[in-house]
């Protein structure tokens, strides 16, 4: 007999850990499980092994709503996170719920039945569970391989070329040479963190990437935990956070050559008088076009004036034998390289979703409120903030949820999917954002719309509104009884003619 479930959660991560929180303090009495592709609880904090792994969001607003984050360090080590989300899973004994090494590949939604079927694969074998309601947190990339480019000559490089999301545990770069291919997030983690053994090491960019520096402890949150107490401080400390990135970001995109000055100066006072800034640290795009990079007490440039580590702009040409050999002519001999170079973006984990026997093509659906799609009925998935922290997003998707199946409760509606009718709404990439891993990859997903509530908001003090207040029956969601179908059929039937 197909083992069947209230809820159903694909992902363990730092979304699925906090979704089953809120579902299960919600509604003690319904069945949960949670599928996890993988053989632990974390998500990305388990996977990712590489040297100073770390958040680049405060940890204020990366941490839940519902359970305050109580150590001194407010940009946390990558161990440090994977605690917070292993204690909080063990304390609500959702750990309990945890089918690992479940990979689903497919999702098929019964109309008729009004439930879902899941299959996965565990062991080399299927398996599968149906489900009222299904729950995706599980990101947007790809766990099985990062991005790197065609690099020309690579075959023939006699070092060890290395990509961050597969760090081999064994890998010793002590004394070494190397070579940190990228500029983004993970490089700048990396370069001081691998300066502090290796022989010296080098940071190739194709163009300069805007960083900031913070403070690697919020004093006024650890002076506030000390007077108040943790939950107060912290409630206190998440909505400073907001308030101020938020205002940063806003003035990034009103009045970018401010904001251009205050980064370029902010980088000048940590660097050497003589460094070339314009070369290496100023960006060809305004501030929050691609994400900001945060270097706790400025790491980086440390490094950099310390003379353990480098900055070199150019185009890489081809591999050597001994290193790269780059567009200027220029040459960087290398023991180690490091291809820093970027995710592959994959959708719902790639798996399949099937609504009444026909295959769900994403690009021709719309995402509702950045968390549910059009035409796919009981379905909810988490797409955090691109300028902001992933959680501050996903804990509202879960109050969402949990206020969406308390209306089906009161009302005895067993099936609810939102309907994209309005022929006046245009369709719009699903992420606003120019990072090379999205625009590589964003025409696989599903569309936004030109307006709510078809659109991914960016702002969480927007969001707090719309979907910790907003009404749930809105005339865009529609809601049926089960036997009534004409509401999700419409629905359905709407995305697979869009």
């Amino acid at each position: 007999m197909t083992e069947h479930v209230d809820v159903l959660i694909i992902g363990a991560g730092l979304s699925g850990i906090g979704a089953a929180h809120q579902v299960h303090s919600a509604f003690p009495d319904r069945t949960y499980a949670i599928l996890e592709a993988r053989d632990a609880i974390g998500g990305t904090w388990d996977l990712f092994r590489y040297p100073g792994v770390r958040s680049d969001s405060d940890m204020h607003t990366l941490g839940y709503r519902f359970r305050p984050w109580t150590q001194a360090k407010s940009i946390a080590d990558g161990p440090s996170i994977l605690s917070y989300i292993r204690q909080t899973a063990a304390d609500a004994g959702i750990d309990r719920h945890i089918r690992y090494g479940h990979k689903v590949v497919e999702a098929s939604w019964s109309t008729k039945d009004s439930k879902w079927t899941v299959r996965a694969e565990h062991d080399g074998e299927a398996v599968e569970l149906t489900a009222s309601f299904l729950y995706s947190c599980s990101g947007y990339y790809h766990y099985d391989a990062g991005h790197t480019p065609d690099f020309a000559g690579i075959a023939k490089f006699g070092g060890t070329v290395v990509h961050p999301q597969h760090w081999p545990e064994d890998l010793d770069y002590k004394g070494k040479k190397v070579v940190v291919i990228g500029s983004g997030a993970t490089a700048v983690t990396l370069v001081p963190a691998m300066a502090q053994d290796a022989a010296h090491v080098t940071m190739l960019q194709r163009s300069p990437t805007y960083i900031a520096t913070l403070p690697g402890e919020d004093v006024l949150a650890n002076g506030l935990r000390r007077v108040l107490g943790n939950r107060t401080a912290y409630a206190i400390t998440r909505w400073k956070n907001v308030v101020l990135h938020t205002a940063m970001y806003q003035l990034s995109r009103r009045r970018p050559r401010l904001v251009k000055a205050a980064l370029r100066k902010m980088t000048a006072r940590q660097l050497p008088k003589d460094f070339d800034i314009d070369t290496h640290f100023k960006p060809r795009y305004q501030p929050w076009d691609q994400r900001l990079c945060l270097v706790p007490d400025g790491d980086l440039f440390r490094a950099i004036r310390h003379g353990t580590a480098s900055v070199v702009t150019d185009h890489i040409k081809e591999f050597t034998e001994t290193g790269i050999q780059l567009e200027s002519g220029a040459k960087l001999d290398a023991d180690v390289v490091v291809t820093a170079t970027g995710l592959r973006l994959l959708a719902f984990g790639g798996m399949r979703i099937v609504v009444d026997g026909r295959l769900v093509e994403l690009p021709e659906t719309m995402a509702y409120k950045g968390m549910m799609l059009s035409g796919i009925p009981n379905f909810v998935f988490t797409i955090g903030y691109t300028n902001a922290s992933w959680t501050l997003k996903a804990d509202l998707v879960s109050e969402y949820t949990v206020r969406l199946l308390r209306h089906m409760d009161e009302h005895g509606y067993v099936q609810c999917a939102p309907a994209n009718d309005d022929p006046s709404v245009t369709e719009q990439p699903l992420l606003d954002f120019q990072a090379g891993y999205v625009l590589r990859a964003i025409n696989e997903f599903p569309k936004a719309g030109s307006r709510a509530p078809w659109q991914l908001g960016m702002s969480y003090a927007h969001d707090v509104v719309k979907l910790r207040y907003g009404n749930i029956d809105d005339g865009v969601m529609r809601f049926s009884h089960g036997r009534k179908l004409k509401p999700v059929n419409e629905v359905v039937s709407s995305a697979q003619s869009a």
